[in-house]
């Protein structure tokens, strides 16, 4: 009897002594982005469990760890629950840190949290959560006393203060915005000499600031400015081992091939926009829906967008049909999640394919099917939560009534339904300040009041007879 306790005691006593493995990555954040959704999801609850362990060493790291995971859970997912989970992982990391006595592990839960609410802000449409980050990243770089936590507060109040001023700057305030992360990269580079795991986290601050100018090229039709994003995405690519870091690389070729079709259409370069399309096409080659679904449907969005510009360079429905296809293939994800605003973008592009194929082949069927999906999608979104994304679906169906009535040369009520979802869509857009959609949804209604004009088309100048 007392040999099989000393065997039971001697049993448990190595279970003790021996360490705990959660995880398939030992808490080697480099190495997530070897793990597909499924098992990113299992290595972030694999965090919890270790996190939550009773006698686990140096518990505010683990949590800081947990965050991590989380958020790029969310990051590829869109599960707001997934990034709830993070922000909160991170806050409860640093309400267990005293600033005064680890101020650099403090300020790097702040940064985590900070860059939850950026990624909420993206994901969901919500500037309030833009705001609250950028306080928290100014809080977290006066504690931070250098190195990756200095770099990564910086990168976020840099990001942070680019959004702020995208809705009304012009190209001087663009390239100002891009001139505050360079220092927060070369930081990063420098970093990656001391620590070659930092590498994914200099690419990500690169393709940051590539975003950053190829939005303000896109809305400012700047090619100069689009020029520097394909060239920081190509940067960032070049720097990365696809065997290693295969989902940022694939991220940088993604942004690359937008930038080449945006750059393109700027610039009436066909060429370009083709090219666009094959480094797209080449991306998700390497991408598949299972590692990365939010990363794989804004690949298909972008896809389809060089596909509708090739088809209105060249005026073939094939072009058209072909981004349908893309755009059913982004909603096989984004139906999933409803909340983002990429799912509006999505359903309004769609809408103005099928109805640009109808024009070209005179097939109503394709507007009926275009205004029933639009219709369903207006149904489903909720005006007070997402006002922008509704007025958009709005937009693009009354996009639709004037593409029936130009075709059939009969108005049956459509024109006056049109001229109805564009005054409900200019309000939301004036009362959000959206100048270039105000815009548009003006020079409609002006059209639609002035008569029919078969021979207009949306956005384009009425063309006389040849």
């Amino acid at each position: 009897m007392f040999e099989l306790g000393r065997e039971f005691m001697r049993l448990f006593s190595g279970e003790r002594l021996r360490p705990h493995t959660d995880g398939l990555t030992g808490g080697d954040a480099a190495l997530l982005e070897l793990l597909d959704l499924n098992l990113l999801q299992q290595e972030a609850k694999a965090a919890d469990i270790a996190a939550g362990r009773i006698g686990a060493q140096d518990r505010p790291q683990k949590r800081l760890d947990c965050a991590i995971v989380w958020r790029e859970v969310a990051r590829r997912s869109g599960d707001a629950v997934a990034l709830r989970k993070a922000a909160c992982a991170a806050e409860t990391a640093a309400a267990a840190l005293d600033p005064h006595r680890r101020p650099d592990a403090w300020a790097r839960a702040r940064c985590e949290q900070a860059f939850a609410g950026l990624l909420g802000a993206e994901l969901f449409g919500d500037p309030g959560l833009d705001a609250a980050a950028g306080a928290t990243f100014r809080e977290a770089r006066a504690a931070a006393r250098g190195g990756l936590t200095a770099a990564l507060a910086d990168l976020g109040l840099a990001l942070v203060a680019a959004r702020e001023a995208y809705a009304t700057g012009d190209a001087e305030a663009a390239w100002a915005a891009a001139a505050r992360f360079n220092a927060p990269v070369a930081a990063l580079d420098a970093l990656i000499r001391r620590s070659p795991s930092i590498r994914p986290l200099a690419a990500e601050a690169r393709l940051i600031r590539a975003d950053v100018l190829c939005g303000w090229g896109a809305r400012l039709r700047d090619i100069t400015l689009l020029k520097a994003a394909i060239d920081d995405a190509k940067s960032a690519a070049d720097r990365l081992d696809i065997a290693y870091e295969p989902l940022t690389w694939a991220r940088a070729e993604i942004l690359r091939g937008q930038g080449l079709a945006l750059w393109g259409e700027a610039s009436g370069d066909v060429d370009a926009v083709a090219a666009g399309a094959t480094t797209l096409a080449g991306a998700l080659d390497h991408l598949t829906r299972d590692h990365s679904p939010l990363d794989w449907a804004r690949t298909q969005i972008a896809l389809a967008q060089a596909l509708q510009c090739l088809g209105a360079a060249s005026a073939d429905e094939r072009a058209y049909e072909q981004a349908v296809t893309c755009y059913d293939r982004a909603n096989l994800v984004l139906k999933a999640a409803p909340a983002t605003p990429l799912r509006g973008l999505a359903a309004g592009e769609r809408a103005m394919c099928l109805a640009r194929s109808a024009e070209l082949t005179g097939d109503l069927a394709v507007l009926d099917t275009a205004e029933a999906a639009l219709k369903t999608e207006l149904c489903a979104l909720q005006p007070r939560r997402d006002p922008v994304a509704w007025a958009l679906v709005q937009l693009h169906l009354a996009r639709l009534y004037e593409a029936r009535a130009d075709i059939t040369g009969k108005d049956r009520g459509e024109r006056a339904a049109a001229v109805m979802a564009l005054d409900a869509a200019l309000d939301v857009f004036a009362d959000h300040g959206l100048r270039s959609l105000s815009v548009m949804a003006s020079e409609a209604l002006e059209r639609l009041r002035a008569g029919p004009t078969p021979r207009a088309r949306w956005g384009q100048a009425e063309t006389p007879d040849r």
